[in-house]
């Protein structure tokens, strides 16, 4: 059996996903179905928050997180690292924690100095280094899921670029992206007061959420239609 515990890493959340999800992702989705469904799931979340729903909101970008890990699974990009290198306990643009960006007016990114003795270990403890980052008393939830909503459209526009010319810088930029991406949802459950790898744990206690069976045996059809 699969299953993913409160104190996850996220690089065994990613694991996870793959032993799960990897035989019906190769069978049915491509990059670009699974950036679809990481988009559908993240409006889902997105209308959660406008209709003041925080369940509807946590299911749907657990649902879309889990999109994001299997579309690095595909990409073999290791996400874990990718988030450190860009948030070493830092924010990623004016290199400061807390955030100092709209209070010194930072004009352009500062270069970030990597201590690995502050590393976090599990997917809960990132959670925290970002609440520490982004203090969530700074902003609103609804500022939270714009930044979310401008976050998806840079990682799409990544892929976009990557799938157009297939050059090495373009795909590149994707772990960049994909790394801000993550920070917005940690951002999101952080402003909802909610631990994503305490949900997960709940959602994946026993391998896929839905069919229950490792590999997924969800039908296309089921997926496509699924409601949330």
């Amino acid at each position: 059996m699969a299953s993913v515990t409160q104190h996850t890493t996220i690089n065994e959340y990613q694991d996870f996903v793959q032993k799960v999800y990897r035989l019906p992702n190769d069978r049915f989705f491509s990059s670009w179905d699974m950036l679809t469904n990481i988009e559908r799931f993240i409006t889902r979340g997105l209308k959660g928050i406008r209709k003041e729903d925080r369940d509807k909101t946590k299911v749907n970008l657990l649902i879309s997180f889990s999109w994001l890990m299997s579309m690095m699974n595909q990409f073999h990009i290791g996400l874990e690292n990718e988030v450190w290198k860009r948030f070493p306990y830092l924010c990623s643009y004016c290199a400061s924690c807390p955030c100092s960006c709209k209070k010194n007016k930072v004009g352009k990114r500062q270069k970030v100095f990597v201590d690995e003795e502050k590393r976090p270990k599990t997917l809960k403890d990132f959670q925290v280094m970002f609440s520490e980052i982004y203090p969530s008393e700074t902003r609103t939830l609804e500022h939270v899921g714009i930044h979310l909503a401008e976050e998806i459209g840079e990682f799409a526009e990544a892929i976009l670029a990557y799938r157009g010319g297939h050059k090495e810088e373009d795909f590149n930029n994707i772990p960049l992206e994909a790394a801000d991406l993550f920070s917005c949802f940690m951002g999101v459950f952080n402003s909802i007061e909610e631990s994503m790898a305490k949900e997960l744990s709940i959602m994946f206690s026993n391998n896929c959420y839905m069919c229950k069976n490792a590999p997924c045996t969800c039908s296309f059809k089921t997926i496509a239609e699924f409601k949330s």
